[in-house]
């Protein structure tokens, strides 16, 4: 498996002035296989009932899986990662002020796809939702 070396600080760096930056998304840990992230439960991410959205969970899980892809591609210099399809299951709320973290495990690594696995949890490690990310890897022109 391929690992663009990146670091914690690089990934959010390279997040700011996007959708990522502006809900509170920051990366915390990166791993062979795996990328961490974690969000708020905040006024940017929950649903008028004051409890996490799940457009919010979903955004968290695209950001954190197209980030991993990217850093997984075998060719970074003239390929990139886009997300194809998303699906998400939403096992539990959470409420407003609260944290939610992300764990992005990859399922198969190709060359023109890629399929992750993201696992949102709450502070006390309990299922939030579960996302599979299809990852289409094209050249960049």
């Amino acid at each position: 498996m391929h690992n663009n070396k990146f670091t914690i600080e690089q990934l959010n760096k390279f997040a700011e002035n996007t959708l990522v930056s502006n809900l509170g998304i920051e990366v915390i840990e990166i791993g062979d296989d795996f990328l961490k992230g974690k969000m708020p439960v905040d006024h940017r991410t929950v649903q008028p009932f004051r409890i996490l959205h799940g457009g919010a969970s979903v955004a968290l899980a695209e950001s954190l899986g197209s980030l991993m892809a990217n850093m997984l591609v075998e060719n970074p210099q003239t390929h990139q990662c886009v997300g194809l399809e998303i699906n998400a299951n939403h096992i539990r709320g959470v409420k407003e002020g609260n944290w939610v973290f992300g764990n992005c495990v990859p399922l198969h690594v190709g060359r023109t796809t890629m399929i992750l696995e993201i696992k949102i949890t709450n502070e006390e490690n309990k299922l939030v939702c579960i996302s599979r990310l299809t990852i289409a890897v094209v050249e960049i022109k």
